[in-house]
């Protein structure tokens, strides 16, 4: 699921190819991507694009008349800019936004469709997609921490909780506890003022850090290659690859369709993390620590 930083570049593509054009057209290519009824989707049809924002992992599209149009990429939708003329691709098409120089393609890979359209109006009727997590770049340390530990759940769980913090998914989480040097599952009641004061600034530091990297890696063109797999990550999406810091192996816990990555040395003092499948099938056989395994 994209988050924050390429929510941020996919907003900067937007600003500079939309904001200030009328919408000239609009087709739905499949009849679910879009979840409300009234205003109808037409009313968008010659109306400017005011602005746009970023609402946790949603976009907002500010429209004339007051109409925001929210889109929510959940795991495999993804933005594509087409220059007038150009095909645009077939059965992964949810919908095409035409404006004057050029077309905004919403597409998403697969059977299961769960990326959406919301289309409100009024600034009340769009409040309903605020989750209330906190925006990193705009707190302090103490506000980021008394969020932290207003409820008490693994740091991990926290971290990727839209209620408490905006815009972080599974992978930046991971490559922010890999920066803290701190376990996935610590309960959020058990961090001290320090380790709260350092998972704040690797929180910081890792999210603008991969903006930066991804704004000069595209060099003011439209993303194309939005993944939640980067090359350079240090723990994510690298099960069984050295950690860059340290070498050893990268340890992972499996869950549902997620998977936690972390580095058992940097983390977890070479404490390897049950994985709920394997330590259940293994029993007295699963290994407790990396010496077990090097």
């Amino acid at each position: 699921m994209p988050e924050l930083p390429d929510i941020a570049l996919y907003i900067e593509a937007l600003e500079q190819r939309i904001v200030g054009r009328a919408l000239e057209a609009v087709t739905l290519k499949s009849p679910f991507v879009l979840r409300t009824v009234e205003p109808p989707i037409t009313a968008l049809v010659g109306r400017r694009v005011l602005g746009l924002t970023r609402m946790g992992k949603r976009i907002v599209f500010g429209f004339e008349a007051e109409l925001f149009l929210v889109l929510h990429l959940m795991i495999a939708g993804r933005l594509k800019w087409l220059e007038p003329g150009a095909k645009e691709p077939g059965r992964i098409t949810l919908a095409t936004f035409r404006f004057p120089e050029g077309r905004l393609l919403l597409t998403e890979a697969g059977t299961t469709r769960r990326a959406s359209l919301h289309l409100m109006q009024g600034a009340a009727a769009l409040s309903a997609f605020d989750r209330g997590g906190l925006e990193l770049f705009d707190v302090s340390a103490q506000e980021f921490g008394a969020r932290l530990r207003s409820e008490n759940h693994t740091v991990k769980r926290a971290l990727t909780d839209p209620r408490l913090f905006s815009g972080i998914g599974n992978a930046y989480s991971d490559e922010i506890l890999h920066a803290a040097r701190m376990s996935p599952l610590v309960l959020t009641s058990r961090l001290t003022d320090p380790e709260i004061e350092t998972l704040y600034r690797a929180t910081r530091e890792t999210l603008a850090g991969w903006t930066g990297r991804l704004r000069r890696e595209g060099s003011g063109k439209f993303p194309e290659k939005v993944t939640a797999f980067r090359e350079g990550m240090a723990v994510h999406g690298r099960y069984g690859q050295p950690c860059p810091v340290c070498g050893s192996p990268v340890q992972r816990i499996r869950y549902a369709d997620n998977e936690t990555n972390y580095c058992a040395r940097c983390q977890t003092g070479g404490r390897l993390l049950a994985d709920r499948a394997m330590s259940r099938l293994l029993k007295g056989d699963w290994p407790r620590s990396l010496d077990e395994i090097d």
